[in-house]
């Protein structure tokens, strides 16, 4: 099993990418904002020192549950308490992707591990993933995205972009750069490349 991380800035297009990885290979997706929601649930890991974190502060729902949209404005306000809620979920976050990559890698029933991770870089999965691959887009094209598909200001989008990793920095760090200003069409047959060096060889 090849374990591969995947990255790239917001915007990238990263989702259509991995759909298509999912349909074409025997691949499971590992999706690292998906995984810090599970663990931020009531029954989740994390939320013990959540609900301490957030002590007498309204950021929860009526059902116990974090306040999705009043954590999303926490997070533009309160860079402080936005580091603290990290040093409480990343960790949690990284031992349960070592663990299922463990567990996979030991079943022996895929021949993919993927994971998509906005930090892959920053928390230092570099070192548990066989490779990292790069979803590369413009800035401009990825702005265009933004705005057509989630509604992102231009002041939202410059905030997001400020705290992502340069170009230069995804480039240094990953192995495969996956140019996607093109079609998917374009995009999905650079994957298949990419794909293809690490198939066995066939003997002739």
């Amino acid at each position: 099993m090849r374990f591969i991380g995947i990255t790239g800035g917001i915007g990238a297009g990263k989702s259509e990418i991995l759909h298509f990885i999912e349909k074409e290979y025997p691949a499971r997706i590992i999706l690292a904002d998906e995984l810090a929601h599970q663990l931020m649930q009531p029954d989740g890991i994390c939320f013990p020192k959540i609900r301490e974190l957030f002590s007498g502060e309204d950021m929860f729902l009526s059902s116990g549950g974090l306040d999705p949209v009043k954590v999303s404005e926490m997070i533009f306000r309160d860079k402080q308490k936005l580091e603290q809620l990290n040093r409480i979920v990343h960790p949690a976050v990284k031992r349960e992707i070592i663990r299922i990559a463990e567990a996979e890698r030991a079943a022996g029933t895929i021949s993919y591990l993927i994971l998509e991770a906005a930090l892959l870089i920053e928390e230092g999965y570099g070192k548990i993933c066989d490779e990292l691959w790069l979803i590369d887009t413009s800035e401009k094209n990825r702005r265009i995205r933004l705005k057509e598909t989630r509604g992102y200001s231009d002041e939202k989008i410059d905030a997001v972009f400020a705290n992502q990793l340069s170009e230069e920095a995804y480039r240094t760090h990953c192995s495969i750069v996956i140019d996607n200003n093109g079609s998917l069409e374009e995009a999905c047959r650079q994957v298949k490349a990419a794909f293809a060096r690490l198939e066995p060889k066939k003997d002739v």
